[in-house]
């Protein structure tokens, strides 16, 4: 009789214990003042990360000033198209919070295509009817005009994740991991006995293909094109001194450096890009080497966790530096890259 007794009250304590249960998944997705019930929400938390660098830390918030984010189902067919050019991407706390029903879905981010100084456009903007596939970037033509302010490309990342939606109390926290598409390089020419040089008697230019993107963000063939300065010009960086046979004594020189910033887009092992340095007024061509190969030469066992491709693609800041024995001639000189020295052998390959 007594063991009778306990199981009804061991089985009255678990339905009471269901019912609790029941009761607190109820009120966490209903609203709290109103009698009807509310359905939970169906969407996404999404944060953005960009720590596809060589430091592996999130550069997000310092460096991606507006965001377009895209949303496609398990068909690939478009869904809608979220945007965010606040600074509020400034904040490592930032989350964009969606609305979606049930279902799978991809996620494709663009960072710094929706500012006002954008440099990449949509080859077609995402629009009710179209697919994931139909997704692609373009370099905008005015950023290779020679001179143009523009040529400063203003900084393009892209990131993709494919996510499941589903009914639940809260939304889930999920992170699209973004790369940079844009590189910056600050080219120096420094005469081997200091004689001064401008950068303004020169021509620099990177020649490549690649300024068109599919929905993967890999590169398609466009035609080559042709990078050219943002800025240029001369720094004094010091002094040295030179002996003067005929006066007997030691003159102080003043050391004057010229300099070239240009800026490309993405930088991959399958194309070949040329950087080419000439002499405006001779038209001696100085320099004329197989970019890639020099940048990959600093990609030292410190980084040997990564391939040439990923190297590439995290670093994105890039100085080299060119020692001359003469303003119009390439002879017995070297190249810098950062802090690593390599000595020309074959400059046209």
């Amino acid at each position: 009789m007594n063991k009778d007794i306990l199981r009804r009250i061991e089985r009255g304590l678990l339905g009471l214990l269901v019912a609790v249960m029941a009761s607190v998944c109820m009120v966490s997705c209903s609203a709290i003042l109103d009698d009807e019930p509310e359905a939970c929400p169906m969407g996404l938390e999404i944060r953005f990360v960009y720590d596809y660098n060589l430091e592996r830390a999130n550069a997000f918030p310092a460096q991606v000033d507006c965001l377009t984010v895209h949303f496609y189902d398990a068909e690939g067919n478009y869904v809608m198209t979220r945007t965010e050019t606040t600074d509020v991407l400034s904040d490592e706390n930032y989350r964009m919070t969606v609305d979606l029903p049930e279902g799978d879905y991809r996620i494709v981010a663009y960072g710094g295509a929706e500012c006002d100084k954008a440099s990449f456009r949509h080859t077609k903007v995402p629009s009710e009817g179209s697919a994931d596939t139909d997704l692609g970037m373009y370099l905008r033509p005015e950023c290779l005009q020679p001179g143009n302010p523009e040529g400063h490309l203003h900084d393009h990342f892209y990131g993709s994740l494919r996510v499941s939606v589903k009914r639940a109390p809260e939304r889930p926290a999920v992170t699209v991991k973004m790369m940079k598409n844009t590189n910056h390089f600050r080219f120096i020419l420094q005469h081997m006995t200091g004689e001064p040089l401008d950068g303004l008697d020169y021509d620099f230019r990177i020649e490549d293909d690649n300024t068109l993107f599919d929905h993967d963000n890999m590169l398609l063939e466009n035609g080559g094109v042709t990078y050219t300065p943002w800025a240029c010009g001369s720094i004094k960086v010091g002094t040295m001194d030179e002996p003067d046979a005929a006066a007997e004594r030691t003159v102080v020189k003043e050391v004057q450096i010229a300099y070239a910033d240009l800026s490309t887009s993405r930088l991959m092992t399958v194309r070949s890009p040329r950087l080419t340095v000439t002499h405006k007024a001779s038209g001696k061509e100085l320099i004329s080497i197989p970019l890639n190969n020099y940048l990959l030469a600093l990609r030292s066992e410190h980084f040997s966790w990564c391939g040439n491709q990923e190297f590439l693609d995290r670093k994105s800041d890039w100085q080299l530096f060119f020692f001359l024995d003469d303003p119009q001639h390439w002879n017995k000189a070297f190249i810098r890259i950062d802090d690593w020295t390599v000595r020309i052998n074959d400059i046209t390959e």
